[in-house]
């Protein structure tokens, strides 16, 4: 491809409202270009890396027998009422009427749609196995569009759903998927973490999430580097280093307009792991006294998966079920539900006393209280790992999701009547599996990854070409011929390759080619033509090479297949 025929609009400024790095190079480098919140334009040199992302998608998933299927984005509303979805989804799905006056909704996911044509296609236990697939548009009416193309509105997913007849099955094809997974992402040059995760809204028994380290992402993980155990902190546990066992006589103390654990911690003169956190909150069916040590947080969505959705409760609420001012909740003396961290059953505490100004020292759970046990703090840094015996410390990363698998079972299958008759004849509902990957984001990640102060650094697997030809200049006929046969060689290699073929300086020429983050470049000038030679240089390492003109074609050729290779096998 000749640079004066591609639109490649490169920016020399950085866009005030891009945050995340992938975001603010991939608008500097012409990749994409923003039309209204969440919603984005990809360029032809993206279009191109989305391609590459999902051909190797589609040979990872034909490998493992998935067949390649195209289902509507627009949807209507009874198939997702049968599950129950229409209502428990909010804002974030777009609905619509048609002229009918018929309730529709443009797909978030397709897990409804998927199984009503199984309901419809798949009778028997002979039927199956059967994976099938789509690359779609999804749309999310996301509430805070950011960060580029890691988090819009409309958006193309690759999602796979999995029809089994019992769980032993599925666990097959639950495998089948891993392996495509890793394959996938090893190929697009990602550095990831399969890693234990929360089902959520799709439901099932079982989930994993694959996730790419970047500061730019949303999400965290907590990580063993000795075992290996992986989990999104929505459901990763830990063993906290235990406080030292100190002599606290049960007594209360006058702590005066004190009432947060910090005020209260150096008041007293204690460490905050020596304190009872004490939140009340209103659940859907009665209020609970939460409990976390001091210096823990309480992850809310840990929470809502015990006791379901709940709120905190407001000062007079406070007042009224527990008869004590906010800021000096106990746990000792409440004939209400408590729910207690796992951190907090040994030791000897502090926290409220039930009354104002005052504080309880001494408090000994299951001894002057009685709680449930449950995990319902955050995850830190520097906690120990929960399935290593000897003590290993965990550490937290902050990563991007780029893909999904969730054992479904048969939620959706029962609600849909997607059933079959077994070896026996009885009629038994289908087992499922859902599987998703964002191509954008595996391309964002990618970028988050592999960048450097003068721009991109595609892996070669889905960048957008190869490798790029500058021609130093354009007014030596010698070395822009040499050029343009370097050119016409690669491409009979079937090596995608890009010339800059403009009236531009060299300076311009080399700044675009390295922002624009092509993984090889060839540098032709008229000294090195009279010298016998050209320069190829390896955008990642920053190196180049000299190949005599004579045996370039062959030797970048080769090179880069290797490169191709190195990946591909990983």
């Amino acid at each position: 491809m000749r640079y004066t025929k591609t639109l490649i609009p490169t920016l020399r400024e950085i866009p005030s409202d891009a945050e995340a790095i992938s975001h603010k190079l991939m608008l500097r480098a012409g990749y994409i270009r923003q039309l209204a919140s969440g919603l984005y334009i990809y360029l032809p040199l993206s279009l191109r890396v989305m391609n590459n992302i999902n051909t190797i998608i589609r040979e990872e998933m034909n490998k493992i027998g998935a067949q390649e299927v195209l289902m509507p984005v627009l949807h209507p509303a009874e198939v997702w009422m049968q599950t129950g979805r229409w209502d428990e989804i909010g804002a974030e799905m777009f609905r619509l009427k048609d002229r009918t006056d018929r309730d529709m909704c443009l797909a978030m996911t397709h897990e409804e749609i998927m199984t009503w044509l199984a309901a419809r296609e798949i009778k028997s236990y002979k039927d199956m196995p059967q994976i099938w697939f789509q690359i779609q548009t999804k749309l999310r009416d996301e509430a805070r569009p950011k960060s580029g193309i890691l988090r819009t509105r409309e958006f193309t997913m690759k999602d796979s759903y999995s029809f089994d007849t019992d769980e032993q099955a599925l666990q097959l094809s639950y495998d089948k998927h891993i392996q495509a997974y890793n394959r996938i992402f090893s190929r697009c040059g990602l550095k990831y973490y399969m890693v234990d995760s929360d089902p959520g809204m799709m439901g099932g028994a079982m989930a994993h999430e694959y996730m790419a380290k970047s500061d730019a992402g949303e999400d965290e993980i907590a990580l063993c580097d000795k075992c290996g155990y992986a989990a999104n902190v929505e459901l990763a546990v830990s063993k906290c280093n235990q406080p030292e066992i100190i002599d606290m006589k049960y007594e209360i103390v006058e702590t005066p307009n004190k009432r947060t654990v910090e005020e209260v911690s150096n008041f007293i003169g204690l460490s905050a792991q020596y304190f009872i956190k004490s939140l009340l909150v209103i659940g859907e069916k009665m209020p609970v006294l939460v409990l976390v040590r001091g210096d823990q947080m309480l992850h809310e969505n840990k929470l809502e998966r015990i006791i379901g959705k709940f709120r905190h409760a407001k000062k007079d609420e406070i007042q009224t079920i527990l008869n004590v001012e906010a800021g000096f909740i106990g746990p000792v003396g409440h004939n209400i539900r408590i729910l207690a961290d796992n951190t907090l059953k040994n030791g000897t505490y502090i926290s409220g006393a039930n009354k104002k100004d005052y504080h309880q020292k001494g408090i000994i759970p299951d001894e002057h209280f009685k709680p449930e046990w449950q995990d319902i703090h955050i995850v830190r840094e520097g906690e120990l790992c929960p399935k290593c015996t000897s003590p290993t410390p965990l550490r937290v990363e902050r990563v991007i999701e780029i893909g999904n698998i969730f054992k479904l079972g048969t939620k959706y299958s029962k609600a849909l009547n997607a059933v079959f008759l077994n070896a026996l004849g009885e009629t038994k509902p289908i087992i499922m599996g859902s599987y998703g990957i964002g191509p954008a984001r595996v391309a964002a990640a990618a970028v988050e990854q592999n960048n450097d102060a003068d721009g991109i650094i595609w892996p070669v697997t889905i960048a957008p070409f190869a490798i790029e030809i500058i021609p130093v200049t354009m007014k030596d006929n010698e070395s822009t011929q040499l050029a343009f046969e370097i050119y016409d060689y690669l491409k009979s290699q079937s090596i995608e390759v890009l010339i800059d073929d403009r009236d531009e300086r060299p300076g311009v020429k080399f700044k675009d080619a390295d922002l624009i983050g092509i993984p090889y470049q060839v540098v032709v000038g008229a000294k090195g033509v009279k010298e016998g030679i050209v320069e190829l240089k390896n955008r990642a390492a920053k190196d180049a090479i000299k190949i005599k003109i004579n045996d370039a074609g062959i030797e970048i050729s080769k090179i880069i297949k290797e490169a191709f290779n190195k990946l591909n096998e990983s």
